[in-house]
């Protein structure tokens, strides 16, 4: 039996300065899924490991399997594919989750039809799941997640996205509380409304942060990572948000803040001693609220989806 078996990385997205823009995959975790032809038309879910039972089983409430449908329609593919999935992100947490699941489906069943598209031209279809799991097709991180890197979101009509050079020294760290927000939560929490100045703070922030990565320039991207338009609204949903932040600083990072929606949140430095110290600070804030929590370290990956050892 032919089958196709792609990894798709983690993702932390907004990085403060670029909220909905900027999304930078990350070297682990990740989602692997495994496509195979089938007899039966059409995009099954043969099996998901790793979710708890927490994922659906059903192909069309399923962002791999409803990512993948939305490819094999564009194909004009008639035939059966199948999907084994094997979940590896937390669920629900800032990371990422359901855009690797996307991303490894769309990769794996190009890859198993020989369809021939890059990366970049599957975005897309991932998108598709994204519109399932968050109700609205966003590629801040399914983009990294194909792509790999740093990607900026342009536009999305037309889309136009654009891989920004970074510092091959560039490490993470993501903390990972055992808390649950919802993604819808977290962005009702963003107001409609901004304030004219704090949108100009923003978008020289933004600029800024890419230049700085570009430059290599660390003190630059410390004082560029700064968000005046989610963070304040969604700090609260995070129990000792700005002390979470405050003690990766205080450790070294050269910038902090939350991943995504959360309630992960994310440090960025220029090597993996200072990652690890920045995970390791900020997880004591956590544990001194008898929360529990996981760490992430390690270099931004350059790669995206990518097919592994069957």
């Amino acid at each position: 039996m032919i089958i196709s078996k792609f990894f798709a990385p983690a993702t932390t997205a907004n990085l403060s300065a670029g909220y909905e823009i900027f999304g930078l995959a990350l070297e682990r975790p990740g989602d692997i899924v495994t496509a195979v032809k089938t007899d039966k038309p059409g995009v099954q879910l043969l099996s998901i490991t790793g979710d708890d039972d927490k994922l659906p089983k059903d192909a069309d409430k399923n962002t791999a399997t409803f990512a993948a449908k939305a490819l094999i329609k564009h194909l004009h593919y008639e035939g059966g594919i199948g999907l084994h999935l094997e979940k590896n992100l937390p669920i629900s947490s800032g990371m990422g989750s359901s855009a690797a699941s996307s991303a490894a489906a769309v990769a794996a069943v190009n890859h198993l039809l020989n369809a021939g598209l890059s990366n970049k031209q599957l975005v897309p279809f991932a998108m598709e799941g994204e519109r399932l799991a968050c109700g609205s097709p966003h590629a801040d991180n399914v983009a990294p997640s194909l792509m790999g890197g740093l990607v900026l979101v342009r536009s999305y009509q037309p889309l136009d996205l654009i891989s920004i050079q970074i510092p091959e020294n560039l490490h993470y760290a993501i903390v990972s509380p055992d808390i649950l927000i919802r993604t819808s939560d977290s962005r009702a929490k963003v107001p409609e409304h901004i304030n004219i100045t704090d949108v100009v703070a923003q978008m020289g922030n933004s600029a800024a942060f890419i230049a700085a990565l570009i430059q290599g320039d660390f003190e630059m991207l410390s004082r560029a990572a700064e968000d005046f338009i989610a963070e304040p609204a969604r700090a609260s949903l995070i129990p000792g948000f700005s002390l979470v932040k405050q003690a990766a600083l205080q450790s070294g990072a050269a910038a902090a803040g939350l991943s995504g929606s959360g309630p992960s949140m994310f440090a960025l430095s220029d090597n993996l001693k200072t990652a690890q110290k920045n995970a390791v600070e900020m997880a004591k804030i956590f544990t001194a609220q008898e929360i529990e929590s996981t760490i992430y370290c390690g270099v931004v990956s350059q790669q995206g989806a990518r097919l592994i050892d069957a």
